[in-house]
């Protein structure tokens, strides 16, 4: 591992009182040299005591700055943090994540020994509240039923190289080769910078052995608006960058179409309405018995409830955002890029 190697770690924070001190406290207890990172919080003009609680830390630890986004936009906020940052290498985190202490190190180890353009790892998802609820959701978040091929949530076993990672590290000449995150996208815009980067032939690799915790959020009605707007943005972000998705982010759009079309043409076709019904039936056993599977790990009944209807929550929130979408892209225009 390169001993001089400086990281720059951008942080975007809006109204982030409850977890921006865990998070800057993981990251100052990282071991790899306190003089060599610097971190980056990027503040969308917080409401709450986010600042106060930044400055506090400003005041104690000379590496940690504060940079304002008045436009309060993610992307935006990310390239203000590009623009600003002095390092070799550029990592992201989430005001709602905390790392290990050996984080920062294996990114750096990984970017050099795998000559990799970003790397990244998995996300280990907890619940914000210790409800049976937040539970639940944890669970759906982190299975391949409810979250396809999001590799970094259902983890792998090996370096693997992907389509994108959460909250990755790059190297500064990703961006130069290019640009930055298209401030367009107020959603995903980081799966559109990866695979822009992944088409320009860029290496992306998730590693096993690194990790870091998400919180997720408690509620479905919380779960369904972000699901409903990744969706959205999955799809309405072709209206503004070339390709922003890749066809595993359309299956929940095409299982609402499955859903509305053969639903309707059932009506008109004994043979359309039988495959309908077997398709159907196919799912919801799949539904059935992994939501089985979660009561008996949470060792609860009413998680069985909670996970059968999660997992068509999941997926249809998604899909209908994606058709919303594709509306949005087909009746407003041409594209703006």
């Amino acid at each position: 591992m390169p001993d001089s190697a400086f990281v720059s770690v951008i942080i975007p924070a809006r109204n982030e009182e409850k977890f921006i001190a865990r998070c800057l406290e993981s990251f100052l207890k990282q071991d790899y040299p306190q003089h060599l990172i610097e971190i980056v919080i990027v503040d969308g003009m917080s409401e709450d005591n986010t600042e106060k609680i930044v400055s506090k830390f400003i005041s104690k630890h000379p590496n940690i700055k504060l940079l304002k986004n008045e436009k309060r936009i993610t992307p935006v906020a990310l390239n203000i943090g590009i623009k600003n940052a002095k390092g070799d290498y550029i990592l992201f985190s989430g005001a709602h994540s905390e790392i290990p202490p050996d984080y920062v190190s294996r990114c750096v180890k990984y970017l050099e020994e795998y000559e990799a353009d970003n790397v990244g790892g998995v996300v280990i998802t907890k619940p914000r509240e210790n409800t049976t609820k937040g539970k639940v959701i944890v669970e759906l978040l982190s299975h391949p039923f409810g979250v396809g091929g999001s590799k970094f949530r259902t983890g792998v076993n090996k370096p693997t190289n992907v389509d994108t990672v959460p909250f990755g590290c790059y190297r500064r000449e990703a961006f130069e080769k290019i640009g930055l995150f298209n401030e367009h996208l107020i959603r995903n815009q980081d799966i559109e910078l990866n695979l822009r980067l992944k088409r320009a032939g860029g290496k992306i690799m998730l590693f096993p052995d690194i990790s870091l915790t998400y919180y997720a959020r408690s509620t479905f009605k919380e779960l369904w608006k972000n699901n409903f707007g990744n969706g959205f943005w999955v799809v309405y972000a072709d209206k503004f960058s070339k390709l922003p998705f890749s066809l595993r982010h359309l299956v929940p759009f095409f299982f609402v179409l499955f859903l509305s079309i053969g639903s309707i043409l059932s009506f008109f076709s004994f043979y359309t309405r039988e495959v309908f019904l077997a398709i159907l039936s196919l799912y919801m056993i799949l539904d059935f018995v992994f939501s089985l599977s979660i009561a008996k790990k949470l060792k609860s009944l009413k998680a069985f409830f909670l996970s059968f209807f999660g997992f068509l929550s999941l997926h249809v929130s998604y899909g209908l955002g994606s058709v919303v979408g594709f509306l949005f892209v087909l009746f407003s225009g041409g594209k703006k890029r």
